[in-house]
């Protein structure tokens, strides 16, 4: 068996510790396992202290400040269960797939703070994906220095059009009813549908 054979060997197995120890509730064993050279193994580590409610914030920032993009992404999306998590500096990771599990975390976090960087993400971000998340987090803050940016969302790709129309449920007046009534007329079937579903209205048939 070459190296890289027995290394895999070795991790699946360290896995498998992982998951027995964490179905037993073995927390420290599992706990250790948050410093594997593995990222699969600590991705695992993590995920199984989340499940047994044992994670605080201090077991996240390790991951969250992994080498490995992969981990840093999988630490925030379970991050978005652990209040406290050090989440928001992920907002300007390097890796837009980590970018985008963190503004979804931050929205379910309810870290009303990050609304400002947010709105910046759901402008100009490169990755529609980030964008798109980053609209869906500002909706779910509801907070209203954020409506600008959900607003301006309206004109980009339908994906982002259509969170944005989803976002507004989560905000009221004269302005945000002229929006959605506008969309009720977009280019898009799934952004005129979602349009007619915050407004309350039916009958709105993709064409």
């Amino acid at each position: 068996m070459s190296g890289a054979d027995i290394g895999t060997a070795g991790s699946a197995r360290r896995r498998g510790e992982v998951a027995l120890a964490g179905r037993a509730g073995d927390v420290p064993e599992v706990r250790k396992a948050l410093e594997d050279p593995d990222p699969r193994v600590r991705v695992g580590a993590l995920g199984a202290l989340v499940r047994l409610g044992e994670a605080g914030p201090d077991d996240l920032a390790p991951l969250l400040a992994d080498l490995d993009p992969r981990v840093r992404r999988d630490a925030c999306e379970l991050a978005s269960r652990v209040p406290g998590s050090p989440v928001e500096p992920l907002l300007d990771d390097p890796d837009h797939r980590v970018v985008e599990a963190a503004a979804h975390a931050v929205g379910e976090l309810g870290l009303h703070g990050a609304t400002g960087r947010l709105s910046e993400l759901a402008s100009s971000h490169p990755d529609p994906l980030c964008r798109e998340s980053a609209v869906a987090a500002i909706g779910a803050l509801g907070d209203v220095g954020g409506l600008d940016a959900v607003l301006g969302a309206l004109g980009d790709v339908p994906a982002v059009r259509r969170r944005a129309v989803v976002a507004l449920a989560a905000f009221e007046g004269p302005e945000v009813e002229a929006a959605l009534r506008r969309h009720l007329d977009d280019r898009d079937w799934q952004v005129r549908q979602a349009a007619a579903e915050v407004l309350g209205l039916s009958g709105v048939e993709p064409r």
